[in-house]
């Protein structure tokens, strides 16, 4: 008899987050060292930082896109009703209060005084026409589609019905996929790709396309003004080019670290290396609807025949776990028995039951970073090594790669999720509706379909966790991806950088940093 395993999670919470890049800004006064709440007597002269990351957001709305870059800068122009602390528990934002009124209703109190960046005052009106917008956009669906109506109860109190009991509705509003915005510029038919207006700590100024993108803080924002007045993120996609200006100081902070540099970076007395355990889930998507790939024998075969260690040796300089489940293992419901293990004489062995000629199986594996296309190169050659399997490996920068995997134009792709619960994980990576999606695998399952609902109403927490063992002990036996690892994150900064923190859904809010002398 199997035996199932509960992993205990980094987390306490029972709801769960959306995307990639859920969470706005920090929203307690007393918390926030930057702002006007903040130390004050720490604080230097110095009032601007330059920050690099290695990919350009897709686009500066927080709604039309699904990127980790683009999540990046909707947090500092975006903010929900409600924020994602460090611990990862959903707290009070734009909503002053909340509280369940009943199973499927949830009454929220709006904070009173908050400006937007084009200067008018939030107001109930504003929420519940950006609650109804958020509904338009397919790429933000799974945060959205929970909510039924919202209606407005008085001038301070807007009411949220959900279709059903929801597990996941805090989570839901903690992202910035249902950020508030003006109801005027949504009826005016603003472009927020151009103009990016919410009530978030940072105003938009200018982008630079391919280089940079400038935010200045916001002088009405209605936790104070960060102390850090002008930001600059630089778009430099090479990993050593990032460290070089680093070191140079050209840029103050590295959001995407390069891992053969850590020894280097962490031995710079004038540098800080953060490392913290993340949620990150990298694999290796195959597309179901491309050629053998829809066969699961298939993909077992291949799943068999990579050999993940030298995946984390060679892709992340061995700053990462090898995975074998189908979903992160530091999440509650992760189940790993009866999961894929690096086995060639197995691979070979699940290849001869499919039937399929291995000079039948040729695909080409999309890389957006120099990470992904290191990994690639392991599971380019232990394919052709072990099956007999030749496949490519093909460079596209990030907003092409979204494109065309989103779109289905693919056979298979390196990638990466980040969630805070199983069962956002699974509805953004396995479900059918998100096809079209995250759903890159494009995987259509009616019991995986059916698992996933039933736990999204299930709001016991041990009954939810043990449907997810179910579920994921199926996941095993189709075996939709092929996991790879997941990594411990990094962030590396100047060390007179102070207030910086990140969560392990990797949620940094700059307007709580500031300079000290």
């Amino acid at each position: 008899m199997s035996k199932r395993k509960r992993l205990v999670s980094i987390l306490a919470l029972a709801a769960i987050t959306v995307s990639l890049f859920a969470g706005v800004a920090g929203c307690n006064k007393e918390e926030s060292p930057g702002g006007t709440g903040g130390n004050e007597a720490k604080k230097s002269s110095k009032d601007t930082i330059v920050i690099a990351t290695m990919s350009e957001t897709p686009s500066l709305t927080n709604n039309e896109h699904s990127a980790v870059a683009g999540g990046y800068m909707n947090i500092l122009t975006y903010e929900g009703l409600l924020f994602r602390d460090m611990d990862m528990q959903p707290k009070p934002c734009l909503a002053e209060s909340y509280e369940a009124v009943s199973d499927t209703e949830w009454d929220f109190k709006i904070r009173k005084g908050v400006k937007f960046h084009n200067g008018e005052e939030m107001t109930v009106e504003d929420v519940k026409a950006s609650l109804d917008w958020a509904q338009q956009f397919p790429l933000i669906k799974t945060s959205t589609e929970n909510i039924k109506q919202v209606d407005i109860i008085d001038d301070e109190t807007v009411r949220i019905t959900t279709f059903g009991p929801c597990a996941i509705i805090l989570d839901n509003l903690c992202g910035t996929s249902n950020a508030i915005v003006p109801k005027s510029l949504i009826d005016s038919g603003n472009n927020f790709n151009e103009n990016p207006v919410g009530t978030g700590p940072y105003v938009f100024k200018k982008w630079n396309m391919g280089d940079s993108i400038e935010f200045e803080a916001f002088e009405d924002y209605w936790e104070g003004e960060p102390a850090i007045k002008h930001m600059t993120w630089k778009i430099i996609p090479e990993g050593s080019s990032r460290t070089i200006a680093l070191e140079a100081g050209e840029i103050d902070f590295i959001v995407e670290v390069e891992q053969m540099d850590i020894e280097r970076l962490e031995n710079n007395d004038d540098l800080v290396v953060y490392k913290y355990e993340a949620t990150d889930f990298n694999f290796m998507q195959v597309n179901h609807e491309k050629g053998n790939l829809g066969n699961p024998l298939v993909r077992h075969a291949i799943n068999s025949a990579i050999d993940k260690d030298s995946v984390v040796t060679v892709a992340a300089n061995n700053l990462g776990t090898p995975s074998k489940c189908q979903t992160p293992t530091n999440l509650i419901g992760s189940y790993d028995e009866n999961a894929d293990v690096y086995d060639p004489a197995k691979a070979k062995e699940y290849l001869a039951q499919s039937n399929v000629n291995p000079k039948d199986i040729t695909f080409s594996i999309i890389c957006s970073n120099d990470m992904k296309k290191r990994a690639g190169e392991v599971i380019q050659a232990n394919l052709k090594e072990h099956l007999g399997i030749d496949c490519s490996l093909e460079s596209m920068d990030l907003a092409t790669y979204l494109s065309a995997t989103t779109e289905g134009n693919f056979t298979a792709c390196i990638g990466g999720y980040n969630t805070t619960d199983q069962v956002l994980f699974t509805k953004g990576m396995y479900h059918s509706q998100s096809i079209g999606g995250s759903n890159r695998s494009r995987l259509n399952d009616p019991k995986v379909d059916e698992l996933i609902e039933k736990a999204l109403v299930t709001l016991d927490n041990d009954e939810r966790y043990a449907i997810m063992e179910e579920l994921n002990e199926y996941l095993n036996e189709v075996c939709p991806l092929v996991p790879l690892w997941q990594p411990v994150a990094l962030r590396a900064y100047n060390k007179n950088l102070k207030g910086v923190e990140v969560n392990a859904v990797g949620n940094l809010y700059f307007k709580n940093c500031y300079w000290e002398e």
